[in-house]
């Protein structure tokens, strides 16, 4: 007996100096690890130090922004001044124009740490990647398996079957669109859209008639959810000289009800109304053609030698910031806010003959598994009476900025608010509803 308590206290010392060792060997290598990464704890105070400014809740200290005596300060939103942002300044201007997506910034602040990221000094200093992948394209795979991810998890688009391209925003991958679609044809390619729509040339309306043309390519622009309408819209054109690219940078649950998975051989997408990183400037095309894929590949690289590879780090850790946490805060967060401004809006107006809104169905929703009200990301104004034929200039007269109609190649008693932007600039708009709503 004695032997064996003997032997079993032998074997307790050996692990417990066998441990220590190990233990030692490991303290030893986070320490040095440690001292290592110490230019990332610099790089993380002093960004903990701005993120920390206080701006009175109506503005943001930025690393790379206002510098006074050597001190980021605060930039305010609009309608506030002071060193702090404190101030309300009257009159104040209701900013509803652009499409700034601000309203998702209180989100991101939540996810302060699966959102963050570090970038190194010597980080991908080269213009391309290395090595590059089996179709020889030189492009973050990781990225791309994210992406997917992310539209799995949506159930938004169908990706299977199809190449991913990157791009500088969904705008170059418009522009590298057209190039692709329209390279082989020796005519013209006419680029058209369904009122209302940023300016192409012309309504397909006008074509829709003319599409046997052969001496004609015509290239339909068709985005759906519609901007600024916030309607699904379908291609009008057919026939062998038609060519269509779908935008689908609204088709998210934050926006509408998610209806079916899309599946158009071509559809962009943005990272702008997906996660509201505007500044970032990336977007991705679905492709499903390989020559057109190439095409659009080839457009990219030789019109900017790609998309930022910083940019392309921070989507990445975004959208595994969504996938990671079960892709459905931050659509239930945005939905939630969308929502309650629409819903705002319509209670506001319905107490008006002056001005109507665009109607939009309540619609069932495969994200959702339900029937959703819908919450856009703009709201289509019209002004009824006869006289107020610029809508716009009623509007800016009641210190309301809206976008005018005819930038959309509709008639100017149409105006487009953005409901997208921060919580601020939508309530100074609201509060001006006795003087512009009445």
């Amino acid at each position: 007996m004695a032997k064996h308590v003997c032997l079993l206290l032998c074997s307790i010392i050996l692990n417990i100096v066998f441990s220590g060792l190990y233990l030692n060997v490991k303290w030893g290598e986070v320490s040095s690890l440690s001292t290592q990464l110490s230019w990332s704890r610099e790089a993380a105070i002093e960004a903990e130090e701005v993120a920390a400014i206080s701006c009175s809740g109506h503005g943001r200290a930025f690393l790379d922004g206002l510098v006074v005596d050597g001190k980021p300060v605060c930039e305010c939103y609009s309608c506030y001044t002071a060193p702090d942002c404190s101030l309300l300044s009257l009159p104040c201007v209701a900013d509803v124009d652009d499409g700034n997506p601000m309203y998702m910034e209180p989100y991101w602040m939540s996810k302060k740490e699966s959102s963050g990221v570090l970038v190194s000094g010597w980080h991908r200093m080269g213009y391309t990647y290395i090595p590059v992948d089996d179709d020889g394209r030189k492009l973050s795979t990781e990225l791309e398996k994210y992406i997917r991810k992310v539209h799995e998890l949506v159930g938004n688009a169908e990706t299977e079957g199809r190449h991913v391209v990157f791009g500088t925003g969904s705008t170059q991958l418009l522009n590298a669109a057209v190039n692709a679609l329209s390279s082989n044809s020796s005519s013209p390619a006419f680029v058209v859209a369904s009122i209302p729509f940023y300016p192409f040339k012309g309504d397909t309306s006008l074509w829709k008639n003319k599409t046997s043309n052969e001496n004609v390519t015509f290239i339909e622009f068709v985005t759906s959810p519609n901007n600024p309408g916030g309607q699904f819209k379908e291609s009008v054109l057919t026939g062998p000289s038609v060519k269509t690219i779908h935008d689908r940078v609204y088709y998210w649950p934050h926006y509408t009800a998610i209806t079916t998975p899309a599946a158009e051989d071509l559809m962009l997408f943005s990272i702008s109304k997906l996660t509201g990183h505007a500044g970032s400037r990336f977007g991705w095309a679905l492709v499903k053609d390989e020559v057109v894929h190439q095409k659009m590949d080839s457009y990219v690289m030789h019109n900017t030698i790609g998309v930022s590879h910083d940019t392309k780090l921070r989507v990445l850790k975004l959208l595994k910031a969504i996938v990671d946490e079960g892709g459905r805060e931050i659509f239930e967060s945005g939905h939630k806010i969308m929502k309650e401004r629409w819903e705002g809006l319509t209670t506001i107006l319905s107490y008006s003959s002056r001005f109507s809104l665009q109607h939009i169905p309540p619609q069932f929703c495969s994200f959702y598994q339900r029937v959703r009200e819908p919450s856009p990301a703009y709201a289509w104004l019209k002004c009824e009476r006869e006289e107020d034929e610029d809508c716009y200039q009623v509007l800016k007269e009641a210190g309301i900025l809206g976008r005018r109609g005819r930038l959309f190649e509709a008639e100017d008693r149409y105006v487009r608010l953005s409901l997208l932007k921060s919580q601020e600039d939508f309530d100074s708009f609201v509060q001006l509803r006795n003087i512009g709503f009445c």
